[in-house]
């Protein structure tokens, strides 16, 4: 991936975007720019499995999925890759995942991209449609979730470690912070 990086010149289309395959690091495509990041940590994908596990029973029951790593699309020349996804019914062989069929958009935020947790991509999944938004704090597992109104994404709840997060939508289930974490 490096010599075609690197040699890239001009912005970047969705097309050459695909092209570049599976790599080894994160590479999200924001409107002809591409955005690497490193490998996430241990303690990262610790969350990221944990919470999987708790949304896989509940949302298998609602007929939906849950995804970590997956590109999806915004708009075209717009695919990040969230940590986690819950989506409807999808092509498991697509390059990507549909903004349209994603009902809940997870974030675990890294210290090193924390601004562009909380601002870029919540700005750019609520322009997308995508009804609900889950920030999490690696640090402590505080659990930060929002729910799209209008164009924005409001507050619709914060658990601290200690307390529990009831979820209704888009799958039943509760979560604790705590469970989490290793």
């Amino acid at each position: 991936m490096t010599v075609a990086v690197f040699d890239h010149e001009g912005p970047w289309t969705e097309e050459e975007y695909l092209a570049l395959g599976e790599t080894s690091q994160r590479v999200e495509l924001f409107d002809g720019s591409l955005h690497v990041t490193p490998a996430p940590t241990p303690r990262h994908q610790n969350i990221s499995g944990e919470l999987r596990a708790t949304l896989r029973g509940p949302a298998g029951e609602a007929g939906l999925h849950v995804l970590e790593g997956v590109n999806v699309r915004l708009r075209p020349g717009r695919i990040p890759i969230p940590d986690l996804v819950i989506t409807g019914p999808i092509d498991f062989d697509a390059p990507n995942v549909e903004a349209v069929d994603v009902h809940l958009v997870c974030e675990i935020i890294s210290p090193s991209n924390a601004a562009t947790d909380k601002v870029l991509k919540m700005h750019y999944y609520a322009a997308a449609g995508i009804e609900w938004y889950l920030l999490i704090e690696q640090a402590s597992g505080a659990l930060h979730l929002y729910r799209k109104r209008g164009r924005h994404y409001v507050v619709e709840s914060a658990t601290e470690p200690g307390q529990v997060l009831v979820l209704t939508e888009p799958v039943k289930v509760t979560i604790r912070p705590e469970d989490l974490l290793p």
